[in-house]
């Protein structure tokens, strides 16, 4: 079992409340990056790699260590591991003061992922240890997804409220108080927990593991850029496949996994992860395309697009809380395939839309998005309801891996559909060509250069950026509805705890609590 005492129900929570903070404000903060992409570009003149590098260094630092990370967390104590996560986050927003070119910011940002690697997992583990009763688990995990949405619906207006009046360094210095406020709290708030006998430290396993990450995301952007035939894509494919391959056979043979891939033993677990990991890939790219549209092609400010961005959070914050309860009713299946669905069908209104495409359907749009995001609370509960205690680190670290490496494929692979679609719907051979074909951003820059006879090529470069945005919706359609058809297969109908202590007791059960080594459907 882990090391950590009773918890009173009022100290559970007011903890559940620091560690539902900590959440909103960091994915608050991934959020804040969407709206405050194009005024931090127009300041930064990044090129079109430093742009990927700027959106995609936290999720690739952040995927990378967090297997490490939670396994530390887990001797150390997820506790000290989550509180020190608070002050590396606050310094590093700290530093963006000082960062006044692409490379700076593609350092904080990457400062950023150290400082999420550490408190993500760490508020699940945290919650899988304090809350030992099931069904107060899944209410608590609901009020975790449900504050993860508040944040998404305060990032883009608290970043256009700041746009309005300040640079684009005001939107990452707003963390800074709020996680000395955080580090407070949580020092007198949080209970500690750790896994007392967690084995040998592998040192192998963690260099693997970090250096498979970096390479599959590297192959993944290469790939999305240069095509299938780059030879540093299928360089760091084959580095990828090795390190993996290499870290999972490790972990699956050694007495003392740095992860517990035998988790993915149980169907439960593994719905839960591909519907995690499927919703990140698809929402990552089309938000932020969306954020931009609304911006660049619509002409909203910062904030209005803010605004305009809410229909998904909210429906999100009303929907996360209410999932555990309607999986209890209808089963995890239902809620896990339903949530994914609802998803895909949001994203094909927008593939659908009559064109030219305008707000409302975008609306309507995100609305189903949100509803069927609430199944990831859902998703959560599958996953850590199905571990046991003693290694709610190594499925804390699975679950925010699919997060975070989906997040960063999205972009990559759907945001390279978006740019070849962009880049095919332009037909300007004018001066300043290779600038017009890299970014909307840019094209508009050269318009405006141009003069009156720039109204033409503003005009093209806005219809061929929504036209983009329109496939990749329609690709992410697509991915979702896949994803629906996997989670169905593999999720059981209704969902089964582990509360066992034993670390080695990770085979899904049946129903007269035998171990059954075969998916639950």
């Amino acid at each position: 079992m882990t090391t950590a005492s009773p918890v009173s129900a009022r100290r559970r929570r007011l903890g559940l409340a620091v560690l539902s903070a900590s959440v909103l404000l960091v994915v608050m903060d991934m959020t804040v990056l969407n709206v405050a992409l194009p005024a931090m570009s127009a300041d930064l003149r990044p090129g079109s790699i430093e742009l990927l590098w700027m959106v995609d260094a936290y999720a690739l630092v952040l995927s990378g260590l967090l297997v490490t990370v939670s396994a530390l967390g887990d001797r150390w104590g997820r506790k000290r591991m989550l509180l020190s996560g608070f002050a590396v986050f606050g310094l590093a927003s700290l530093a963006v003061l000082a960062a006044s070119s692409p490379l700076q910011v593609i350092a904080v940002r990457a400062l950023l992922g150290v400082g999420g690697a550490m408190i993500m997992p760490s508020t699940l583990s945290m919650i899988r240890s304090m809350f030992t009763d099931p069904a107060e688990r899944a209410r608590a995990l609901g009020v975790w997804a449900a504050m993860a949405a508040v944040g998404a619906a305060l990032g883009p207006i608290l970043a256009g409220l700041l746009l309005e009046h300040f640079s684009w360094h005001s939107a990452f210095l707003v963390n800074v108080p709020v996680m000395a406020v955080a580090i407070a709290a949580g020092l007198f708030l949080l209970p500690e927990s750790r896994n007392p006998a967690p084995g040998r430290w592998d040192a192998l396993a963690t260099v693997l593991s970090m250096a498979g990450m970096v390479a599959l995301v590297f192959a993944v952007k290469d790939f999305g850029k240069y095509g299938l035939g780059s030879p540093a894509a299928l360089a760091a494919t084959v580095v990828a496949t090795m390190t993996l391959g290499w870290f999972v056979a490790r972990c699956l043979r050694g007495p003392d996994p740095l992860l517990e891939i035998r988790l993915f033993r149980s169907g439960s677990f593994s719905a839960g992860v591909v519907t995690a990991l499927t919703t990140s890939i698809a929402m990552a790219a089309v938000l932020l395309l969306l954020a931009q549209w609304m911006q660049l092609v619509q002409g909203y400010s910062p904030l209005e697009t803010g605004v305009r961005l809410l229909p998904a959070a909210l429906a999100a914050i009303v929907a996360s809380p209410l999932a555990p309860g309607v999986a209890a009713l209808l089963g995890a299946r239902a809620v896990l395939a339903g949530g994914l669905g609802l998803t895909g069908l949001g994203f094909l209104l927008l593939f659908a839309a009559p064109g030219p495409l305008t707000y409302w359907p975008v609306a309507g749009a995100l609305v189903l998005i949100g509803v069927g995001n609430g199944a990831l609370a859902t998703a959560s509960s599958v996953i850590m309801s199905g571990t046991p205690a003693a290694k709610a680190g190594s499925a804390a670290a699975i679950e925010e891996t699919s997060y975070e490496v989906g997040g960063a494929l999205g972009v990559a692979v759907l945001g390279s559909v978006a740019a070849a679609a962009y880049r095919g719907e332009l037909a300007y051979e004018g001066p300043g060509g290779g600038d017009v074909r890299e970014s909307l951003g840019a094209a508009l820059d050269v318009a405006e250069g141009l003069g009156a006879a720039g109204g033409p090529l503003a005009e093209q470069a806005r219809a061929a950026f929504t036209e983009s945005l329109v496939l990749a919706s329609g690709a992410g359609a697509v991915l979702l509805l896949a994803g629906t058809v996997a989670v169905w297969l593999l999720a059981p109908s209704r969902l089964r705890h582990v509360d066992s202590s034993d670390a080695h007791d990770l085979a899904p059960r049946t129903e007269d609590g035998r171990c059954d080594s075969t998916p639950s459907v």
